[in-house]
């Protein structure tokens, strides 16, 4: 697997990272299954009851934000839903959990000259949140391309990672993302960008190879090391 992770990397000029998951966990000490119920409360004050179908069942708030966009035509009320998520978001970032070796492999990447850029479905204010508490923002050259008010073009749309090329001036072909779900996987590959998964535990692993996921790590240890390695040949 490590050759296979080193044949992957080599000759990469651009990672597109993913945020929650593959940089941190940020529903860590907030979670996502609390943020969805305040969500919910939510549209039930200010959208009136019955805006969600009460057989729908997700504890994924983006999932939430789709079903809504899906269903219903009120504009002003679906962005002031991602508005509310943003809001939460920003919330869950003072407790959110480095995914461990991240922060070392982000600066060693960048150090190396290869573009950096983050892919999300987050909030793009809470990422800067983040990186600017973990003092890893201008690692991230190719800028941070996250979730607008058009909640159509969430991943497994690939808007957030053609911004992210185009940011970069980079071919996809000389592009990896670093993603922990198959939205991920299938934004990457209609973007045309290769795909490393990241599984934090055995579950997360099998939803990944299960999606199609050629290649699946459960630690960024291994890869820190290879660009450390790639670096220090250099």
């Amino acid at each position: 697997m490590i050759e296979r992770v080193r044949n992957l990397i080599t000759g990469t000029q651009a990672v597109l990272f993913d945020f929650d998951g593959p940089i941190c966990r940020l529903f860590a000490g907030h979670s996502a299954s609390e943020v969805t119920q305040h969500l919910r409360a939510w549209l039930d004050t200010h959208g009136g009851p019955g805006i969600i179908d009460p057989a729908w069942k997700s504890d994924d708030p983006h999932a939430l934000l789709r079903e809504v966009d899906r269903t219903h035509p009120d504009r002003a009320l679906i962005e002031g839903l991602e508005e509310e998520l943003t809001r939460e978001e920003l919330r869950a970032t003072s407790q959110a959990y480095p995914t461990p070796y991240v922060d070392r492999l982000i600066q060693t990447w960048s150090a190396t000259g290869v573009g950096l850029a983050v892919t999300t479905n987050n909030s793009p204010l809470a990422v800067e949140q983040y990186l600017s508490r973990r003092r890893l923002s201008h690692c991230f050259s190719g800028g941070i391309h996250g979730r607008t008010q058009k909640v159509h073009h969430l991943k497994p749309d690939p808007d957030c990672l053609h911004r992210a090329l185009d940011s970069l001036r980079a071919s996809p072909s000389a592009a990896l993302m670093i993603g922990d779900t198959a939205a991920d996987l299938e934004a990457a590959r209609a973007a045309g960008v290769a795909f490393l998964g990241y599984g934090r535990d055995p579950r997360r692993e099998d939803r990944l190879r299960m999606a199609g996921a050629d290649l699946v790590v459960d630690s960024l240890g291994p890869v820190l090391d290879l660009v450390w390695d790639s670096a220090a040949q250099a």
